[in-house]
């Protein structure tokens, strides 16, 4: 049971790659970008967890769920995929959000110019 929130995070991950690629919402798009920005903000949250543990803020729960292996002192494997998790979402919302709002500005564009506007 010590491998199960592990399995969920990958589950996940999967997942966001799988919509990603369906729809081209992030690696899909633009390969070299995403390569940069998703490893840029998982050292910024990992930054910001260390930051959090040294000052005492963060602590690592304990649960039956999770592996038991630490990157850090009070920071589990875990928290590295679940911040892969996080930034890979966030970055395919992004990419799903302007690819929509495109649609519908070609969309306006395109009646407007059809009515002669």
């Amino acid at each position: 049971m010590g491998l199960l929130y592990l399995l969920a995070l990958l589950v996940s991950i999967t997942g966001m790659v799988m919509l990603d690629r369906r729809f081209r919402l992030f690696f899909w798009a633009d390969r070299r970008r995403a390569a940069i920005i998703l490893p840029i903000g998982v050292v910024f949250f990992l930054v910001w967890d260390l930051l959090g543990i040294g000052t005492g803020i963060f602590f690592r729960g304990e649960t039956s769920f999770m592996t038991g292996l630490q990157v850090a002192p009070e920071l589990p494997i875990e928290e590295v995929f679940f911040l892969t998790l996080l930034c890979y979402l966030t970055m395919n919302l992004f990419g799903a959000a302007r690819h929509t709002l495109g649609r519908v500005s070609r969309r306006t564009t395109g009646a407007a110019e059809v009515s002669g506007r």
